[in-house]
C-alpha cells in the first residue's frame, strides 16, 4: 500500500474525523502534528491554498478538507463502509453532512464567544437546531449510521467530546438530557466505541485550549467599536 500520512493539529476535531475514518478503515498511517502559529514546509506545501489541517496525503498526492478527505478515503478504501450502500440512504447521509455545514457552523461561531444574555441566546438556537438532528436524522437509532458508526457520526463527533469542553469554558450547556435525550445518549455510545475512545485528546488540555481561546475572542469583541462609534456621515 502506497504510504498515508496525515497533517494535524491536536486540539482539532477535524482531524480527529479523519484519525477515526483511516482507524476504523484499518490503514496504517503516520501522523505529523502541526504548528499552526509556525507552519511547516511540509504543510504549505501540501495545502499552499487554505494552509490549514487536516491534510491527507496518500502516496505523495495530498487532499484537504475534513469531509472532502473522509469522501477520498471512502472511496479509496471500500472497506469497513462509512456510508451506506444504498443510493438514497447514502444521499441522505450526504444530506445530513450538508446540514451541519450550512446550519450548525455559524450558530457554533456565534455560541463560543457569546457573553451575558447572548450566551442564552445562542444555547437556545443550538439547541433547536440539533433537536431537529436529534428527530429527524437520529431518531429513536442508536448511532446516525444505525447499529454501527459511520460517516455522518464521524462529521458530528465534536458534540460527542468537544462540545462539552465549550460548555464548560462558556458556561452554559447545550447538550442538556432533558432538552435533547436522544443526542445525549448518542453521545454516550459514540464515546464508548474503542476506535473513538482511544483516540481522543486530554480532556484538561483541550478545555485549557478553549478557555484560552476563548478569553481572545471576548477581548477582541471587546475592543472592536460599537455601532455608535462609527462615522455616520
Amino acid at each position: 500500500m502506497e504510504e498515508v500520512k496525515l497533517l494535524g493539529f491536536w486540539p482539532s476535531p477535524f482531524v480527529y474525523r479523519v484519525i477515526w475514518a483511516v482507524k476504523l478503515k484499518g490503514l496504517q498511517f503516520d501522523y505529523i502534528e502541526e504548528d499552526l502559529s509556525n507552519k511547516s514546509e511540509l504543510l504549505l506545501r501540501y495545502n499552499p491554498v487554505l494552509k490549514k489541517v487536516p491534510v491527507l496525503i496518500h502516496g505523495g498526492k495530498a487532499i484537504a478538507e475534513s469531509l472532502v478527505i473522509l469522501e477520498y478515503i471512502e472511496e479509496t478504501w471500500p472497506q469497513n463502509p462509512l456510508l451506506p450502500k444504498d443510493k438514497h440512504e447514502k444521499a441522505l447521509a450526504r444530506f445530513w453532512i450538508q446540514f451541519g455545514l450550512e446550519k450548525m457552523r455559524p450558530i457554533h461561531h456565534a455560541y463560543f464567544p457569546a457573553i451575558g444574555e447572548e450566551r442564552e441566546k445562542a444555547a437556545k438556537q443550538f439547541q433547536e437546531v440539533l433537536k431537529i438532528l436529534e428527530d429527524q436524522c437520529l431518531g429513536d437509532q442508536r448511532f446516525f449510521g444505525g447499529e454501527t458508526i459511520g460517516m455522518v457520526d464521524i462529521v458530528y463527533g465534536m458534540l460527542a467530546y468537544w462540545s462539552e469542553c465549550m460548555e464548560e469554558a462558556v458556561g452554559v450547556k447545550v447538550i442538556e438530557p432533558s432538552i435533547l435525550p436522544r443526542l445525549h445518549a448518542w453521545v454516550k455510545n459514540f464515546k464508548q466505541v474503542s476506535v473513538i475512545k482511544d483516540n481522543l485528546p486530554h480532556h484538561g488540555k483541550l478545555l485549557a485550549y478553549y478557555k484560552t481561546s476563548r478569553e481572545k475572542l471576548v477581548s477582541a469583541r471587546s475592543t472592536l467599536p460599537t455601532p455608535s462609534n462609527y462615522d455616520a456621515s
